[in-house]
């Protein structure tokens, strides 16, 4: 029996996340604007809500791809606030429209939107070394700073709590205590 964060729970879904994605690294933009996005649907929910919902966001956000996401319209979110699938809430669904513009502006500015969002901790993944889930914050000021910038950048639902959940699942903090099997992985 391995042992795991306390977040991961018992449910397939939750211990696959926990064992194969949280905490790695995460370079590609599409990759990160997924999880930037998901983050922000959490806002007021369980991850393990967003991350049931996941395979529909997937489909119905077009794989979230910023250049088409970029140019939903009032038909296309009229068609994602009928869809089940998801968290049919349109301040969010339309935080994401948003955001996708944001992030346009970014690559085109830095090249790539890693290169962007790396900066906040120096280009590497800061190494924690959390005893147990009780000593995990819910923000930082590396979520802090970085949350100011994206909000001034027109993103929208990305609070310094939201933006350090995004730093845990794109592998920006190694935020596994150190007695996860995870934790030592990670940190290499």
């Amino acid at each position: 029996m391995k042992t795991r964060c306390f977040w991961a729970g018992h449910t397939e879904n939750m211990i696959r996340y926990h064992d194969t994605e949280w905490g790695v690294p995460v370079h590609d933009d599409r990759k990160l604007f997924e999880f930037i996005v998901l983050d922000g649907a959490q806002a007021g929910l369980s991850w393990s809500t967003i991350l049931n919902k996941r395979e529909n966001y997937l489909a119905a956000f077009d794989h979230f791809e910023p250049r088409k996401v970029a140019k939903y319209g009032p038909d296309k979110i009229a068609e994602l606030l009928a869809n089940a699938g998801i968290v049919r809430n349109k301040l969010k669904i339309n935080a994401a429209v948003e955001s996708a513009k944001a992030f346009l502006a970014i690559q085109k500015e830095f090249k790539t939107f890693d290169a962007y969002i790396w900066q906040f901790t120096g280009g590497k993944t800061l190494q924690n070394a959390r005893q147990s889930h009780k000593d995990i914050p819910a923000r930082t000021h590396e979520a802090e700073a970085m949350s100011k910038d994206l909000l001034k950048r027109g993103f929208k639902f990305v609070g310094p709590t939201i933006c350090y959940a995004f730093m845990q699942a794109a592998g920006m903090v190694n935020d596994h205590t150190i007695d996860c099997f995870r934790y030592s992985e990670v940190n290499r």
